[in-house]
């Protein structure tokens, strides 16, 4: 009898339907163990009483299917995941469990690092190994894999067994497979796990990271008294995750890339695609990759010397930030952002003098206020640069002393020229701020109030020291002090001590002489192509109108020009 079209789809979607006995079968400490009479992998068959067309139209389908799933697996997302590439015959992994162990032995040291564990287990009678290092793999992760995996049995996985393992079984987000030996131990030496299944010459990488690492906390240098109060940290998720958060912007694109040999270590070149300048992009991650070196311990200063290359340049070509807002700002003007992992200050770049002398604590305030604040940074720094030197050349000239700086200069000279008193001071007051670092916390206020008394007391009563020395020497410590870039700070207190011995050693001349030097040596330096003293030289006067001033932040319609953006609007329209 010859069926009609409709009965053969129900004749086919019965051979779909498990039977009425089948299901879950069994139960394995509780959980239930689902019964899988066909092996994962391979395609449905129609029925057991089927049988194949004399015509071989059967092995065309099945040849057809077999095409389309092999197709479909070099698709993202497809039922194959992701595509393994080729690599060398000397790099590839072995499918031998004994040879795959060796070469562990060889290169990651394996049975000899404590925390290099390789855990041998049997899986549907196929042995596998979990490779991880026990310091950075999370065992939460490890272990619900494990306790999947416990729940298979012989006939539920095909010949492609990684395959099966890869699509069904292992639980866990960021999964990925490699044939590479190399890419396998870069793997597990940054926290994630490989999975070996002998006879395989494919290992899945798992990400069960789970790194050391600290809360965000206020930032030590950049505190604010109204703002946010979290601040970057060790770890490079958490700190692309805290600008994330102020920036949700789409085009914000974070490019990972390693540096170093040895160290492996994580940089991430974070910018904002449609604003950033595409050649700054290119040169930023021209010159990292550039980098040759065995690797980078202490992080974004190192990174900072390889690609810069600042020499023996004492001001800082680059700005760091321990800010979330202040780091999500510059990126809205431009700038590109460097994430250095195992670092909690990030690298903003290019950046010039006047973006050094810049503090959060402002654009917090109202724009009059904020001026007041900006202004009184300012005079700060001036005279942590000025003071000690002119000062000294009054003191040495008086008839260059105008009538109404009459009380500039000294009654008594001391038992030690006066240059000499500049110098120990100057150093004194640097030997107190690294003690300052090194005490313990508890016996910093005991070592300030001993110093105080040294070198505020005692040594002017004994005569070594006169007391406008160390008044004058206090007003430049906190003008340094009162410099929000800690580098620019360490910049100035050097001119300020070249200053000193230039008006020492030739008066006068000596002075000008090298304050235009240090003048014309700052015109010439450029970060990243960008002039340092901009918007002074190249002079531009709106946007230095905008460093000395706070504007209200709806006149600030457009971003800085110097960085070369692609969209210069602000607030279109």
């Amino acid at each position: 009898m010859e069926t009609t079209g409709q009965e053969d789809k129900n004749m086919e979607k019965k051979s779909w339907m498990p039977e009425p006995n089948e299901g879950l079968s069994g139960d394995r400490d509780g959980m239930p163990a689902l019964k899988r009479p066909k092996k994962i992998g391979e395609p449905p068959q129609q029925d057991g009483s089927a049988k194949p067309r004399e015509d071989g139209s059967a092995d065309r389908q099945a040849d057809a299917g077999k095409a389309e799933r092999q197709a479909d697996a070099g698709k993202p997302g497809g039922g194959g995941g992701q595509t393994v590439q080729e690599v060398p015959p000397d790099d590839r992994i072995s499918p031998n469990m004994d040879e795959w162990t060796n070469q562990l032995r060889k290169r990651i040291g394996l049975e000899i690092n404590f925390d290099v564990q390789l855990r041998q287990m049997t899986f549907g009678e196929r042995k596998t190994g979990i490779l991880f290092l026990s310091s950075l793999a999370k065992d939460t992760s490890l272990t619900e894999i494990i306790k999947r995996l416990t729940f298979l049995e012989p006939d539920s996985l095909s010949q492609d067994a990684l395959e099966s393992f890869f699509t069904h079984y292992i639980p866990a987000i960021q999964v990925r497979k490699s044939r590479s030996m190399a890419e396998m131990i870069n793997d597990v030496m940054m926290g994630n796990s490989a999975f070996y299944v002998e006879g395989e010459d494919t290992v899945m990488l798992i990400d069960v990271k789970n790194y050391p690492t600290r809360t965000p906390d206020e930032p030590v240098l950049e505190k604010v008294v109204r703002g946010s109060k979290d601040g970057f940290v060790e770890t490079l998720l958490t700190n692309v995750a805290l600008i994330r958060r102020r920036l949700r912007d789409p085009k914000l694109r974070f490019e990972i890339l390693k540096v170093g040999t040895r160290t492996k270590t994580d940089v991430a070149i974070g910018y904002i695609e449609d604003i950033a300048d595409r050649n700054l992009v290119e040169s930023v991650r021209d010159k990292i990759k550039a980098i040759n070196i065995d690797g980078i311990p202490l992080a974004d200063k190192q990174l900072e010397e390889m690609t810069v290359k600042s020499g023996w340049n004492p001001f800082p070509l680059v700005r760091y930030s321990e800010r979330p807002d202040v780091v999500a700002s510059h990126l809205l003007d431009g700038s590109v952002t460097l994430i250095v992992d195992t670092s909690p200050s990030l690298v903003l770049l290019p950046t010039t003098y006047f973006d050094l002398v810049q503090h959060a604590e402002e654009n917090r305030q109202s724009p009059f206020i904020g001026t007041y604040l900006r202004w009184v940074r300012f005079l700060g720094m001036l005279a942590s640069v000025f003071m000690l030197p002119l000062w000294y050349l009054y003191a040495q000239n008086p008839q260059l002393r105008p009538h109404w700086l009459w009380f500039i200069g000294a009654d008594k000279l001391g038992d030690l020229p006066l240059i000499l008193q500049f110098l120990l001071v100057e150093v004194g007051v640097d030997v107190m701020r690294l003690a300052s670092v090194h005490t313990p916390a508890p016996l910093v206020t005991a070592m300030s109030l001993i110093s105080a008394i040294l070198i505020g007391d005692i040594a002017v009563k004994t005569g070594l020291f006169i007391n406008e020395v160390i008044l004058y020497m206090a007003v430049a410590a906190v003008g340094m002090f009162a410099t929000p870039s800690y580098e620019l700070g360490i910049a100035n207190r050097i001119v300020r001590i070249a200053l000193l011995l230039s008006a020492f050693l030739f008066n006068i001349p000596g002075f000008v002489v090298c304050a235009t030097l240090i003048f014309v040596s700052l015109v010439f330096v450029r970060s990243f192509n960008v002039p340092y003293l901009w918007p002074l030289v190249p002079f531009n006067l709106n946007a230095l109108l905008s460093v000395l001033f706070r504007r209200p932040l709806p006149r600030n319609r457009y971003r800085p020009s110097i960085n070369r953006v692609r969209d210069n609007e602000r607030q279109p329209g």
